[in-house]
Protein backbone atom coordinates (compact mmCIF):
# COMPACT_ATOMS: atom_id res chain seq x y z
CA UNK A 1 0.00 0.00 0.00
CA UNK A 2 1.04 3.12 -0.74
CA UNK A 3 0.14 6.85 1.09
CA UNK A 4 -0.60 8.85 -2.16
CA UNK A 5 0.18 8.22 -5.95
CA UNK A 6 2.55 11.66 -5.95
CA UNK A 7 4.67 13.42 -3.83
CA UNK A 8 6.59 16.12 -4.81
CA UNK A 9 9.45 16.93 -2.37
CA UNK A 10 11.58 20.09 -2.39
CA UNK A 11 13.89 22.26 0.24
CA UNK A 12 11.69 25.47 -0.40
CA UNK A 13 7.48 25.06 -0.93
CA UNK A 14 5.47 28.00 -1.24
CA UNK A 15 2.67 26.72 0.66
CA UNK A 16 -0.43 28.28 1.61
CA UNK A 17 1.20 29.64 4.98
CA UNK A 18 4.55 30.69 3.90
CA UNK A 19 7.80 29.14 2.66
CA UNK A 20 8.99 25.80 4.03
CA UNK A 21 10.90 22.98 3.06
CA UNK A 22 8.75 20.08 2.41
CA UNK A 23 6.88 17.86 0.80
CA UNK A 24 3.09 17.18 -1.18
CA UNK A 25 1.42 14.11 -1.12
CA UNK A 26 -1.53 14.27 -3.83
CA UNK A 27 -4.13 11.94 -4.29
CA UNK A 28 -7.04 11.41 -6.79
CA UNK A 29 -6.26 14.88 -8.39
CA UNK A 30 -6.30 16.83 -4.96
CA UNK A 31 -3.66 17.72 -2.39
CA UNK A 32 -3.76 15.21 0.54
CA UNK A 33 -0.89 16.18 2.53
CA UNK A 34 2.07 18.88 2.86
CA UNK A 35 4.43 18.15 5.33
CA UNK A 36 7.93 19.27 6.64
CA UNK A 37 10.73 17.59 4.31
CA UNK A 38 11.91 14.78 6.90
CA UNK A 39 8.90 13.30 7.46
CA UNK A 40 8.61 9.77 6.25
CA UNK A 41 5.94 9.13 3.00
CA UNK A 42 5.44 6.28 0.91
CA UNK A 43 3.85 6.71 -2.32
CA UNK A 44 3.70 5.31 -6.41
CA UNK A 45 5.84 8.38 -7.47
CA UNK A 46 8.13 10.47 -5.19
CA UNK A 47 9.72 13.24 -7.18
CA UNK A 48 12.70 15.55 -5.52
CA UNK A 49 13.00 18.89 -6.90
CA UNK A 50 16.50 20.02 -8.01
CA UNK A 51 18.30 22.32 -5.28
CA UNK A 52 17.85 25.46 -7.66
CA UNK A 53 13.64 24.86 -8.09
CA UNK A 54 11.22 26.31 -6.06
CA UNK A 55 7.43 24.18 -5.85
CA UNK A 56 5.11 26.78 -6.53
CA UNK A 57 0.98 26.57 -7.21
CA UNK A 58 -0.14 26.60 -10.43
CA UNK A 59 -0.89 30.15 -11.70
CA UNK A 60 -4.57 31.31 -11.76
CA UNK A 61 -4.84 34.06 -14.78
CA UNK A 62 -8.06 35.49 -15.18
CA UNK A 63 -7.53 37.74 -18.40
CA UNK A 64 -6.64 35.91 -20.97
CA UNK A 65 -8.54 36.70 -24.84
CA UNK A 66 -8.68 33.45 -26.76
CA UNK A 67 -10.82 35.01 -29.57
CA UNK A 68 -11.91 31.61 -30.63
CA UNK A 69 -13.96 30.85 -32.36
CA UNK A 70 -14.67 33.59 -35.12
CA UNK A 71 -10.48 35.11 -34.87
CA UNK A 72 -9.05 31.91 -34.16
CA UNK A 73 -6.52 33.29 -36.99
CA UNK A 74 -5.36 35.60 -33.70
CA UNK A 75 -5.41 32.71 -31.19
CA UNK A 76 -7.00 29.53 -30.27
CA UNK A 77 -7.42 27.64 -27.52
CA UNK A 78 -4.50 25.09 -28.37
CA UNK A 79 -2.16 27.63 -28.56
CA UNK A 80 -3.16 30.03 -25.55
CA UNK A 81 -3.52 27.02 -23.08
CA UNK A 82 -0.44 25.22 -23.69
CA UNK A 83 1.29 28.40 -23.42
CA UNK A 84 0.20 28.95 -20.19
CA UNK A 85 1.16 25.64 -19.05
CA UNK A 86 4.50 26.49 -20.34
CA UNK A 87 4.45 29.82 -18.14
CA UNK A 88 3.47 28.06 -14.96
CA UNK A 89 -0.28 28.82 -15.07
CA UNK A 90 -2.54 26.26 -14.65
CA UNK A 91 -6.22 27.92 -14.61
CA UNK A 92 -6.93 30.75 -17.14
CA UNK A 93 -10.56 32.44 -17.12
CA UNK A 94 -11.56 33.81 -21.35
CA UNK A 95 -12.57 36.86 -21.82
CA UNK A 96 -16.31 37.28 -24.02
CA UNK A 97 -15.08 39.41 -26.41
CA UNK A 98 -12.94 38.95 -29.56
CA UNK A 99 -14.48 36.03 -30.41
CA UNK A 100 -17.71 35.50 -32.74
CA UNK A 101 -20.25 35.59 -31.01
CA UNK A 102 -19.19 37.05 -27.78
CA UNK A 103 -20.06 35.45 -24.75
CA UNK A 104 -22.99 37.64 -24.23
CA UNK A 105 -26.10 35.03 -23.33
CA UNK A 106 -26.62 31.46 -22.67
CA UNK A 107 -26.39 30.35 -26.63
CA UNK A 108 -22.94 31.83 -27.17
CA UNK A 109 -21.85 30.54 -24.05
CA UNK A 110 -22.73 26.95 -25.39
CA UNK A 111 -20.61 27.61 -28.77
CA UNK A 112 -17.73 29.05 -26.64
CA UNK A 113 -17.74 25.68 -24.25
CA UNK A 114 -18.02 23.27 -27.58
CA UNK A 115 -15.56 24.99 -29.35
CA UNK A 116 -13.02 24.33 -26.34
CA UNK A 117 -13.98 21.15 -24.88
CA UNK A 118 -10.74 18.82 -25.79
CA UNK A 119 -8.38 21.32 -26.57
CA UNK A 120 -7.47 23.04 -23.68
CA UNK A 121 -4.19 22.14 -21.67
CA UNK A 122 -5.10 23.89 -18.57
CA UNK A 123 -8.21 24.37 -17.02
CA UNK A 124 -10.69 26.78 -18.74
CA UNK A 125 -13.65 28.97 -17.02
CA UNK A 126 -15.30 31.65 -18.78
CA UNK A 127 -16.42 35.47 -18.12
CA UNK A 128 -19.95 36.75 -19.54
CA UNK A 129 -20.24 40.33 -21.11
CA UNK A 130 -22.37 43.29 -19.99
CA UNK A 131 -23.09 45.36 -22.88
CA UNK A 132 -26.26 47.68 -24.35
CA UNK A 133 -29.43 45.41 -24.34
CA UNK A 134 -28.41 42.32 -22.91
CA UNK A 135 -29.45 42.73 -18.98
CA UNK A 136 -31.84 40.28 -19.32
CA UNK A 137 -29.35 37.70 -20.38
CA UNK A 138 -26.99 38.23 -16.90
CA UNK A 139 -28.36 36.53 -14.74
CA UNK A 140 -29.02 33.43 -17.18
CA UNK A 141 -25.27 33.72 -18.15
CA UNK A 142 -24.65 33.77 -14.25
CA UNK A 143 -26.97 30.38 -13.46
CA UNK A 144 -24.58 28.58 -16.55
CA UNK A 145 -21.52 29.20 -14.60
CA UNK A 146 -19.76 32.49 -16.34
CA UNK A 147 -17.72 33.85 -13.37
CA UNK A 148 -18.94 37.65 -13.95
CA UNK A 149 -19.08 40.23 -16.96
CA UNK A 150 -16.96 42.30 -18.59
CA UNK A 151 -17.76 45.59 -19.99
CA UNK A 152 -16.28 48.82 -21.76
CA UNK A 153 -16.63 52.17 -20.94
CA UNK A 154 -15.74 52.95 -24.55
CA UNK A 155 -15.28 51.17 -27.73
CA UNK A 156 -14.37 47.94 -26.90
CA UNK A 157 -12.21 47.39 -30.51
CA UNK A 158 -14.69 45.25 -32.27
CA UNK A 159 -17.91 46.58 -33.21
CA UNK A 160 -19.72 43.52 -31.92
CA UNK A 161 -19.44 44.04 -27.99
CA UNK A 162 -20.43 47.69 -27.80
CA UNK A 163 -19.88 49.71 -24.85
CA UNK A 164 -21.78 50.87 -22.11
CA UNK A 165 -23.11 54.25 -21.63
CA UNK A 166 -23.34 55.79 -17.69
CA UNK A 167 -27.15 54.98 -17.51
CA UNK A 168 -26.44 51.24 -18.85
CA UNK A 169 -23.64 51.09 -16.70
CA UNK A 170 -25.74 51.56 -13.69
CA UNK A 171 -28.77 49.10 -14.89
CA UNK A 172 -25.79 46.34 -15.39
CA UNK A 173 -24.79 47.04 -11.52
CA UNK A 174 -28.22 47.10 -10.03
CA UNK A 175 -28.82 43.44 -12.33
CA UNK A 176 -25.61 42.17 -10.96
CA UNK A 177 -25.82 43.33 -7.65
CA UNK A 178 -29.57 41.90 -7.07
CA UNK A 179 -27.86 37.94 -7.60
CA UNK A 180 -24.30 39.18 -6.15
CA UNK A 181 -22.21 38.61 -8.98
CA UNK A 182 -19.28 40.39 -10.16
CA UNK A 183 -18.76 42.95 -12.70
CA UNK A 184 -15.40 44.03 -14.25
CA UNK A 185 -15.05 46.95 -15.80
CA UNK A 186 -12.37 48.32 -18.78
CA UNK A 187 -12.28 51.42 -17.17
CA UNK A 188 -10.93 54.15 -19.98
CA UNK A 189 -13.85 57.87 -19.98
CA UNK A 190 -15.16 57.59 -23.77
CA UNK A 191 -15.49 61.42 -23.90
CA UNK A 192 -12.07 61.98 -22.49
CA UNK A 193 -10.41 60.56 -24.96
CA UNK A 194 -12.82 61.61 -27.94
CA UNK A 195 -11.19 65.09 -26.87
CA UNK A 196 -7.74 63.73 -26.59
CA UNK A 197 -5.62 64.56 -29.43
CA UNK A 198 -5.39 61.77 -31.92
CA UNK A 199 -2.30 61.99 -34.35
CA UNK A 200 -1.07 59.08 -36.57
CA UNK A 201 2.42 57.87 -36.60
CA UNK A 202 5.33 56.50 -35.17
CA UNK A 203 5.66 58.40 -32.26
CA UNK A 204 5.02 56.61 -28.85
CA UNK A 205 4.40 60.15 -27.15
CA UNK A 206 1.87 61.10 -29.35
CA UNK A 207 0.06 57.75 -28.79
CA UNK A 208 0.25 58.25 -25.31
CA UNK A 209 -1.38 61.78 -25.40
CA UNK A 210 -4.38 60.02 -26.82
CA UNK A 211 -5.07 57.63 -23.50
CA UNK A 212 -4.14 60.12 -21.07
CA UNK A 213 -4.58 59.31 -17.42
CA UNK A 214 -7.41 61.36 -16.73
CA UNK A 215 -9.45 59.28 -18.78
CA UNK A 216 -8.93 56.65 -16.26
CA UNK A 217 -8.92 58.08 -13.62
CA UNK A 218 -12.59 59.54 -14.37
CA UNK A 219 -13.92 56.13 -15.83
CA UNK A 220 -12.53 54.57 -12.11
CA UNK A 221 -14.47 57.22 -9.95
CA UNK A 222 -17.69 56.36 -12.20
CA UNK A 223 -17.37 52.66 -11.15
CA UNK A 224 -16.44 53.31 -7.89
CA UNK A 225 -19.70 55.79 -7.26
CA UNK A 226 -21.67 53.33 -9.10
CA UNK A 227 -20.37 50.58 -6.51
CA UNK A 228 -21.17 52.98 -3.75
CA UNK A 229 -24.71 53.81 -4.60
CA UNK A 230 -25.89 49.75 -6.02
CA UNK A 231 -23.54 47.57 -3.73
CA UNK A 232 -22.23 45.84 -6.60
CA UNK A 233 -19.31 44.02 -6.77
CA UNK A 234 -16.53 45.58 -9.06
CA UNK A 235 -13.22 44.83 -10.32
CA UNK A 236 -11.09 47.46 -12.36
CA UNK A 237 -8.96 45.80 -15.29
CA UNK A 238 -5.37 45.81 -16.04
CA UNK A 239 -5.06 49.26 -14.30
CA UNK A 240 -2.33 51.50 -15.50
CA UNK A 241 -2.96 55.50 -14.02
CA UNK A 242 -1.02 55.50 -10.39
CA UNK A 243 -3.08 58.47 -10.24
CA UNK A 244 -6.15 56.23 -9.73
CA UNK A 245 -5.02 54.87 -6.78
CA UNK A 246 -5.71 57.49 -4.05
CA UNK A 247 -8.93 57.14 -4.62
CA UNK A 248 -9.09 53.29 -5.20
CA UNK A 249 -7.92 52.87 -1.54
CA UNK A 250 -10.10 55.64 0.10
CA UNK A 251 -13.13 53.81 -1.50
CA UNK A 252 -11.98 50.62 -0.49
CA UNK A 253 -11.25 52.07 2.93
CA UNK A 254 -15.19 53.29 3.14
CA UNK A 255 -16.50 49.57 2.14
CA UNK A 256 -16.98 49.57 -1.64
CA UNK A 257 -16.79 46.15 -2.76
CA UNK A 258 -13.69 47.22 -5.16
CA UNK A 259 -10.72 45.05 -6.52
CA UNK A 260 -8.08 46.34 -8.84
CA UNK A 261 -5.24 44.27 -11.28
CA UNK A 262 -2.64 45.02 -13.05
CA UNK A 263 -0.53 43.65 -15.37
CA UNK A 264 2.99 42.55 -16.43
CA UNK A 265 3.55 44.91 -18.97
CA UNK A 266 2.77 48.45 -17.04
CA UNK A 267 5.16 47.23 -14.73
CA UNK A 268 7.89 45.80 -16.78
CA UNK A 269 8.07 48.57 -19.31
CA UNK A 270 8.50 52.76 -19.15
CA UNK A 271 6.86 54.66 -22.08
CA UNK A 272 10.67 56.22 -22.02
CA UNK A 273 12.29 53.05 -23.40
CA UNK A 274 9.94 52.40 -26.19
CA UNK A 275 10.72 53.37 -29.58
CA UNK A 276 9.84 54.93 -33.19
CA UNK A 277 7.01 52.36 -34.79
CA UNK A 278 7.53 49.49 -31.56
CA UNK A 279 3.86 49.27 -32.03
CA UNK A 280 4.46 45.38 -30.44
CA UNK A 281 4.30 47.70 -26.77
CA UNK A 282 0.76 49.22 -27.71
CA UNK A 283 -2.26 47.98 -25.57
CA UNK A 284 -4.96 49.74 -24.04
CA UNK A 285 -4.39 51.61 -21.79
CA UNK A 286 -1.16 52.42 -22.33
CA UNK A 287 2.17 51.61 -20.67
CA UNK A 288 3.47 54.93 -18.53
CA UNK A 289 6.37 56.66 -17.37
CA UNK A 290 8.74 55.14 -15.55
CA UNK A 291 8.04 57.18 -11.74
CA UNK A 292 3.85 55.69 -12.64
CA UNK A 293 5.34 52.42 -12.95
CA UNK A 294 7.00 52.36 -9.56
CA UNK A 295 3.71 53.77 -8.30
CA UNK A 296 2.02 50.42 -9.50
CA UNK A 297 4.53 48.42 -7.64
CA UNK A 298 4.32 49.86 -4.09
CA UNK A 299 0.44 50.06 -4.40
CA UNK A 300 1.04 46.24 -5.15
CA UNK A 301 3.00 46.00 -2.17
CA UNK A 302 0.78 47.81 0.01
CA UNK A 303 -2.28 45.73 -1.11
CA UNK A 304 -4.30 48.44 -3.03
CA UNK A 305 -3.89 46.07 -5.97
CA UNK A 306 -4.98 43.01 -5.55
CA UNK A 307 -3.81 40.80 -8.68
CA UNK A 308 -1.36 40.44 -11.73
CA UNK A 309 -2.60 38.92 -14.91
CA UNK A 310 -1.22 38.89 -18.54
CA UNK A 311 -4.25 40.61 -20.36
CA UNK A 312 -2.95 38.05 -23.27
CA UNK A 313 -4.35 40.05 -26.09
CA UNK A 314 -2.54 38.54 -29.53
CA UNK A 315 -3.57 39.76 -32.79
CA UNK A 316 -2.49 38.48 -36.07
CA UNK A 317 1.35 40.34 -37.49
CA UNK A 318 -0.71 42.35 -40.06
CA UNK A 319 -2.98 44.02 -37.21
CA UNK A 320 0.70 44.84 -35.08
CA UNK A 321 1.26 46.96 -38.10
CA UNK A 322 4.94 46.19 -37.62
CA UNK A 323 5.49 47.44 -41.43
CA UNK A 324 3.98 50.97 -40.88
CA UNK A 325 5.11 51.51 -37.06
CA UNK A 326 1.86 54.06 -37.00
CA UNK A 327 0.63 53.30 -33.34
CA UNK A 328 -2.88 54.43 -33.98
CA UNK A 329 -3.87 51.90 -36.20
CA UNK A 330 -1.98 49.15 -34.54
CA UNK A 331 -3.89 46.71 -32.63
CA UNK A 332 -3.83 47.31 -29.05
CA UNK A 333 -2.61 44.41 -27.04
CA UNK A 334 0.22 42.40 -25.65
CA UNK A 335 0.34 38.63 -25.60
CA UNK A 336 2.66 37.23 -22.63
CA UNK A 337 0.80 34.82 -20.98
CA UNK A 338 3.80 32.36 -21.14
CA UNK A 339 6.60 34.95 -19.96
CA UNK A 340 4.23 36.85 -16.67
CA UNK A 341 5.90 35.03 -14.01
CA UNK A 342 9.59 35.13 -15.11
CA UNK A 343 8.55 39.11 -15.76
CA UNK A 344 7.00 39.61 -13.05
CA UNK A 345 9.63 37.95 -10.55
CA UNK A 346 12.35 39.77 -12.82
CA UNK A 347 10.64 43.09 -11.48
CA UNK A 348 9.57 41.95 -7.64
CA UNK A 349 13.34 40.70 -6.67
CA UNK A 350 14.68 43.87 -7.54
CA UNK A 351 12.54 45.63 -5.43
CA UNK A 352 12.89 43.20 -2.70
CA UNK A 353 9.68 41.06 -2.78
CA UNK A 354 9.57 37.29 -2.09
CA UNK A 355 8.20 34.34 -4.53
CA UNK A 356 5.72 34.25 -1.35
CA UNK A 357 4.74 37.93 -2.38
CA UNK A 358 4.48 36.99 -6.59
CA UNK A 359 2.34 33.91 -5.58
CA UNK A 360 -0.07 36.20 -3.77
CA UNK A 361 -0.56 37.87 -6.56
CA UNK A 362 -0.45 35.91 -9.80
CA UNK A 363 -2.14 32.83 -7.88
CA UNK A 364 -4.23 32.97 -4.51
CA UNK A 365 -5.85 36.44 -5.23
CA UNK A 366 -6.60 35.40 -8.80
CA UNK A 367 -7.78 32.49 -7.55
CA UNK A 368 -10.20 34.54 -5.02
CA UNK A 369 -11.22 36.65 -7.21
CA UNK A 370 -12.99 34.16 -9.65
CA UNK A 371 -14.15 32.49 -6.39
CA UNK A 372 -12.11 29.38 -7.20
CA UNK A 373 -11.40 27.99 -3.69
CA UNK A 374 -9.38 24.91 -5.17
CA UNK A 375 -6.93 27.06 -7.06
CA UNK A 376 -3.95 29.00 -6.36
CA UNK A 377 -2.47 27.69 -3.22
CA UNK A 378 -0.79 24.61 -1.95
CA UNK A 379 -2.75 23.60 0.92
CA UNK A 380 -5.16 20.32 1.74
CA UNK A 381 -7.88 19.70 0.00
CA UNK A 382 -6.66 21.97 -2.80
CA UNK A 383 -6.37 21.06 -6.97
CA UNK A 384 -2.55 19.33 -7.08
CA UNK A 385 -1.35 22.38 -9.65
CA UNK A 386 1.78 22.96 -9.59
CA UNK A 387 4.79 24.92 -10.75
CA UNK A 388 8.11 24.12 -10.73
CA UNK A 389 10.09 27.24 -11.05
CA UNK A 390 13.71 27.73 -11.04
CA UNK A 391 13.91 31.15 -9.72
CA UNK A 392 17.80 32.15 -10.13
CA UNK A 393 18.28 30.73 -13.82
CA UNK A 394 17.63 33.53 -16.93
CA UNK A 395 16.98 33.42 -20.87
CA UNK A 396 16.76 35.55 -23.03
CA UNK A 397 13.22 35.54 -24.76
CA UNK A 398 12.92 34.02 -28.07
CA UNK A 399 9.60 34.69 -29.83
CA UNK A 400 10.22 31.42 -31.75
CA UNK A 401 10.15 29.48 -28.47
CA UNK A 402 6.67 30.79 -27.64
CA UNK A 403 3.11 29.27 -28.16
CA UNK A 404 0.58 31.49 -28.45
CA UNK A 405 -0.44 31.59 -32.41
CA UNK A 406 1.59 34.65 -33.24
CA UNK A 407 4.61 35.37 -31.50
CA UNK A 408 4.77 39.11 -31.50
CA UNK A 409 5.90 40.63 -28.15
CA UNK A 410 7.80 43.44 -26.67
CA UNK A 411 9.85 41.46 -24.52
CA UNK A 412 11.82 39.89 -27.65
CA UNK A 413 15.55 39.99 -26.45
CA UNK A 414 15.36 40.63 -23.39
CA UNK A 415 17.01 38.87 -20.69
CA UNK A 416 14.51 37.48 -17.62
CA UNK A 417 15.53 36.18 -14.43
CA UNK A 418 12.98 32.64 -13.22
CA UNK A 419 12.51 29.92 -15.40
CA UNK A 420 9.17 27.49 -15.19
CA UNK A 421 10.86 23.85 -15.70
CA UNK A 422 7.73 21.84 -15.09
CA UNK A 423 3.62 22.26 -15.16
CA UNK A 424 1.38 20.15 -13.35
CA UNK A 425 -2.41 19.80 -13.56
CA UNK A 426 -4.70 17.94 -11.04
CA UNK A 427 -1.57 15.68 -10.11
CA UNK A 428 -0.86 14.96 -13.82
CA UNK A 429 2.40 16.75 -15.74
CA UNK A 430 1.28 18.77 -18.59
CA UNK A 431 3.26 17.15 -21.40
CA UNK A 432 2.61 16.32 -25.12
CA UNK A 433 -1.40 16.37 -24.79
CA UNK A 434 -4.11 18.78 -23.16
CA UNK A 435 -5.97 17.47 -20.35
CA UNK A 436 -7.46 20.64 -19.15
CA UNK A 437 -11.05 20.44 -18.24
CA UNK A 438 -13.78 23.82 -18.64
CA UNK A 439 -14.93 24.77 -14.99
CA UNK A 440 -17.51 27.04 -13.87
CA UNK A 441 -17.99 29.23 -11.24
CA UNK A 442 -19.37 27.86 -7.86
CA UNK A 443 -16.93 24.58 -8.65
CA UNK A 444 -14.25 23.73 -5.99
Amino acid sequence: MTDFDLVLRSRRVITASGEQAGWVGVRSGRIAAVEPFDTPVRAGQIIDLADDEVLLPGLVDTHVHVNEPGRTEWEGFASATRAAAAGGVTTIVDMPLNSIPPTVDVDALRVKRKTADGQVWVDTGFWGGAVPGNVSALRPLHDAGVFGFKCFLLHSGVDEFPHLTAAELDEAMREVAAFDGLLIVHAEDADTIDHAPHEPGAAYADFLRSRPRVAEDVAIAQVIELARRTGCRAHILHLSSADALPMIAAARGEGVRLTVETCPHYLSFTAEEIGEGATQFKCCPPIREADNREQLWQALADGVIDCVVSDHSPCTPELKRLDRGDFAVAWGGIASIQLGLPAIWSGARDRGHTLADVVAWMAERPAELAGLSSKGRIAVGADADFCVFAPDAQFVVDPAVLHHKNPITPYAGRTLTGVVRDTWLRGTRIAERPHGRLISRGES
